[in-house]
């Protein structure tokens, strides 16, 4: 990996920022360098919510809404209409087939479509889904190590959160089991 420029975007709630915060903490713990910049809709929980995380080896400008991103995460239909025209051809989009009927028509991505609203309630949380969409990507696009994403949950989450490490482990694998 050089560098990855990914969109994080869905409806405010489906933790769309915490995924991208966690994708950048991972990305400095491994030394490397990254950027997240968070854009909201007019509302919080309920509006849109997207975020562009940047994470290189080599040094990165200033943050930047990603317009020509190496992969976008889409939670919902509405980030699936605004963001698959953003990413750069040869990337990767990756689709929350729960929320989102639609299948990508552009022949130049490569699309994944992981139903992570079910997985999530299988693992007994359906707040979960945002965890199993970063594992889809961590599969197609190994930006950082899923043990560094664990350590950097805590830093986003606090200490007090630690008991749900378990959990998010298995979204995090199930999500890239999904890929296959």
């Amino acid at each position: 990996m050089s560098t990855a420029k990914v969109i994080c975007a869905g409806f405010g709630g489906q933790g769309v920022m915490s995924m991208g915060q966690l994708l950048t903490y991972a990305g400095m713990l491994e030394d490397k360098e990254v950027s997240w910049l968070p854009s909201y809709g007019p509302e919080m929980r309920g509006g849109t919510a997207m975020c562009a995380v940047t994470v290189s080896d080599e040094p990165v400008g200033s943050p930047l809404i990603v317009d020509d991103a190496s992969a976008a995460i889409v939670m919902n239909a509405p980030s699936f209409d605004k963001y698959v025209k953003d990413v750069a051809p040869g990337g990767k989009v990756l689709v929350n087939s729960s929320l989102i009927d639609a299948k990508v028509e552009r022949t130049d991505v490569e699309a994944y479509y992981i139903p992570a609203n079910e997985i999530a309630i299988e693992l007994g949380n359906a707040k979960a889904a945002n965890m199993v969409m970063l594992g889809a990507y961590l599969a197609v696009e190994p930006t950082v190590d899923i043990e560094s994403v664990l350590k950097a949950f805590l830093k986003v989450f606090g200490e007090r959160k630690e008991k749900f490490i378990p959990m998010n482990r298995e979204a995090l694998q199930k999500g890239g089991l999904a890929t296959k």
